[in-house]
């Protein structure tokens, strides 16, 4: 299942390309693409296992960017 997400509060391009390392080795995610540009994120996962899976990357993202907040688009 793919899902997009828009993304508030991220710095800089080398911000979402570590973000994006992290989460793409999250258990079920099967891609993921964030844009710094136009401030979103397309997801790719075992929709089985959705709302875990987005809790986890959710999770990531506080760790690593604090400042910054994500919804489903």
């Amino acid at each position: 299942m793919k899902s997009k997400f828009r993304i508030e509060g991220l710095d800089c391009a080398n911000c979402a390309n570590d973000l994006e390392r992290i989460i793409q080795k999250l258990d079920g995610v099967e891609s993921v693409n964030i844009s710094f540009m136009t401030q979103k994120m397309i997801l790719e996962y075992d929709e089985m296992r959705k709302d875990e899976i987005i809790q986890n990357v959710k999770k990531v993202i506080k760790k690593e960017e604090p400042d910054v907040e994500i919804q489903e688009a």
